[in-house]
């Protein structure tokens, strides 16, 4: 799509980001501004957003670890993150709802996917609410199960995508 950019985040796109995540989210879902700005410095190349001519408009954090525990909190804030592990965790995917509809998110899980796999990382893995299942099996990820997470008061399915055979 003409006009569009899609990159690593930067320390200055930390507002947007941050407002993007409390318009999208619902009630505790949402990253706080301190645990976007840890995720942008500590793992840029884990921190991508997609923006137009004007501003950002989404975008995908993560960390990289050796042993994945998809319920652990304290991994949110990176506690646990090793730039070197080979499983991925993301922990946002995230468009602002005025641009929802529009495949930015397609766009930016295509890219997302093929960043990873160039920084040779053997698994992605997220958890998702029930009506997203479905768009992230698209993509390719094979659904795990019910997760023991309870972040934001809300029920989560785990989900991963084996890049090692891509």
């Amino acid at each position: 799509m003409p006009g569009l950019n899609i990159r690593s985040a930067k320390a200055s796109d930390l507002d947007r980001c941050f407002e993007i995540e409390r318009v999208a989210y619902a009630g505790d879902e949402g990253a706080t501004k301190e645990k976007i700005l840890t995720r942008i410095n500590t793992y840029p190349e884990g921190f991508i957003v997609i923006e137009n001519n004007k501003e950002v408009i989404g975008f995908i954090n993560s960390g990289a670890t050796h042993k994945v525990e998809l319920s652990d909190e304290a991994f949110k804030e990176l506690i646990g993150h090793d730039a070197t592990g080979k499983h991925i965790v993301i922990m946002s995917v995230v468009i602002h709802p005025d641009y929802q509809g529009q495949s930015y998110t397609s766009l930016l899980m295509k890219h997302f996917i093929e960043t990873m796999t160039k920084l040779q990382k053997a698994e992605i893995y997220l958890i998702c609410q029930t009506e997203l299942v479905k768009m992230y099996e698209k993509y390719g990820f094979d659904y795990l199960g019910k997760s023991d997470s309870d972040h934001g008061g809300l029920s989560w399915h785990e989900m991963s995508l084996n890049l090692l055979s891509k």
